[in-house]
């Protein structure tokens, strides 16, 4: 597939865009890859040519035009257009495309669609990040050389004019993505639709922030491997990818707004807002909202909305599918599990979180060494949280420091308990939906093996239903590991087992997060007992240190 970019630059150095196309540039820096000698190198193979200019001496042309018009002189104003026309890599291998043939190709399009500009015409072979793909540079003078017909896609009439400037207009951006769409198909190369929003849009500057990272994150990598740790994660994420995989996550099983707001809140701490019709995200370590429109057109409310009924109405269809075919009296050859006991589900632990925050250690604080102003204020915040961390013990009739610090370890095992048990439930629940996956799995190719058996053509009969055959077969070896060889339960048990689970998990998923934020608020009051003592017996220290 072939795709234009395109880029606007206010660099008043017209040379730096030739130097660029015929020397080998880094990357990452943009800047020339040197020789030993400090000379910079010649790409192995690119091709140049000049529209309305000599290509060698483009950046004296421009400069000589914008004087004789008195434009491009400021410094906001744009000095020229970078236009980068990228081919597939498959256009190479499978279509036959050459250099020579895209320089070809990157004339033609610029005299056509730049006319009465002088231009630079380069193409590269080398692909962008070693992908192999061959692609054209056009780099043109913001300022018009020559007077050419008016065409429809130019927002003003002065455009067609000489001395006038390039302006890149919706329409004319429009023009050029169905032009290069046009150009591929007449040339037989691959290609996609171009005027189609992307479903998943990652402009430049997230494209290199996210190579940039990576490339940190794989240093560091090394770096703790080579030290003998084991590092937690190998791809890095922008903020924007953080955000299509969760809204990818909650958007496959959400059946509304309402459920997928929640998920996106307890599972990835992502606010989800409607605005005007317009779905924003906010990252957790954001101030500002990102729409899904920057994120691509699966991120949006017609997307979403769609994904939502879709989702809603496989979920009614599947369970009424399953019912149906569900019989009261199952064979025997249909295994079972046994269910957990349906007791009262326990209520969770109560737990009112206070405002008490840690005591700040000034001798280990460089911002207040650096500022007595922060320093004075953190002093004051001290003394508060100090005052509010005795009024907490008083409060708690904690009569030592054993009585706390056993009701912070008894805090503790309660908080691993909680984790243990949630954990645990957890794991019953995905047993119990690969139960009903495969049960239904079962019992939807149940009547397919049924036929099987009585087929007189069994060879045949196999090779025109081998997919459901084999379907039925994994679905049946699984459930007789599961279970042992007892018999099915119905779907409707399931599905009711499958409730129970999820309350409970959300019973227990709620008390250990109490649990949780007691243990830390105990904590917190242990390191400000610390603390206090500390300075306690700092301050009795300097009283005693005159009489030594």
């Amino acid at each position: 597939m072939a795709v234009i970019k395109h880029i606007a630059s206010k660099n008043s150095d017209y040379g730096e865009s030739e130097r660029y196309l015929i020397f080998q540039h880094n990357e990452y820096t943009r800047k020339p890859i040197l020789d030993e000698e400090g000379h910079m190198i010649l790409r192995e193979e690119c091709y140049l040519d000049g529209l309305n200019c000599d290509p060698f001496t483009f950046a004296s042309e421009c400069q000589e035009l914008n004087s004789y018009y008195h434009k491009n002189k400021n410094f906001n104003e744009i000095k020229s257009h970078h236009y980068i026309i990228s081919f597939d890599p498959k256009d190479r291998d499978e279509c036959g495309l050459t250099g020579e043939r895209a320089q070809q190709l990157g004339l033609t399009f610029a005299k056509k669609n730049f006319p009465g500009h002088q231009a630079l015409v380069c193409t590269h072979t080398d692909g962008h990040n070693e992908s192999g793909n061959i692609h054209v540079h056009i780099v043109i003078n913001s300022l018009r050389k020559y007077d050419i017909p008016q065409e429809p896609y130019m927002e003003f009439d002065c455009e067609a004019k000489a001395g006038y400037k390039h302006h890149l207009s919706t329409a004319y951006l429009i023009h050029l993505k169905q032009e290069v769409m046009d150009m591929c198909k007449k040339e037989g190369l691959h290609q996609v639709d171009l005027l189609t929003p992307a479903e998943r849009k990652i402009t430049e500057k997230e494209y290199w922030a996210q190579r940039r990272g990576q490339e940190k994150l794989d240093k560091l990598n090394q770096k703790m491997k080579e030290d003998g740790i084991t590092p937690k994660g190998t791809r890095y994420q922008t903020e924007k990818q953080f955000l299509r995989d969760a809204i990818d996550d909650a958007a496959s099983t959400a059946r509304s707004p309402e459920e997928f707001s929640k998920i996106l809140d307890e599972k990835y701490h992502i606010i989800f807002k409607i605005s005007r019709n317009r779905y924003s995200y906010l990252h957790p370590g954001r101030k500002k909202y990102i729409t899904g429109r920057n994120l691509g057109t699966r991120y949006t409310e017609d997307f979403l909305l769609k994904t939502f009924e879709e989702n809603t109405k496989s979920h009614k269809e599947q369970k009424e599918e399953i019912l149906e075919q569900q019989t009261p009296n199952t064979s025997t050859d249909s295994p079972t599990v046994p269910f957990s006991d349906t007791s009262a589900i326990p209520a969770p632990f109560i737990f009112i979180k206070s405002d008490l925050r840690l005591v700040i250690d000034l001798q280990t604080c460089i911002k207040a060494q650096q500022s007595e102003a922060y320093a004075q204020k953190v002093k004051l915040t001290n003394l508060k949280q100090m005052a509010q961390t005795v009024a907490y013990i008083q409060e708690h009739s904690y009569d030592s420091l054993d009585d706390f610090h056993a009701t912070l370890d008894q805090a503790s095992d309660q908080t691993s308990a909680s984790r243990k048990s949630l954990k645990d439930t957890e794991q019953q629940l995905k047993d119990m939906n690969e139960q009903i996956h495969f049960t239904g799995q079962y019992l939807a190719y149940k009547n397919v093996y049924a036929d099987y058996r009585k087929s007189r053509n069994k060879e045949k009969f196999y090779e025109e239903h081998q997919a459901e055959l084999s379907l039925y077969d994994t679905a049946l070896r699984t459930l007789k590991e599961k279970s042992g060889g007892n018999k099915l339960p119905s779907m409707k048990a399931l599905y009711a087992e499958k409730d129970r689970l999820v309350e409970l998990r959300n019973r227990q998923r709620e008390d250990f997060f109490n649990h949780r934020d007691y243990e830390r608020e105990l904590r917190t009051v242990s390191a400000n007992i610390d603390m206090i003592l500390k300075k306690n017996y700092e301050q009795l220290h300097d009283r005693k240190e005159p009489n030594l």
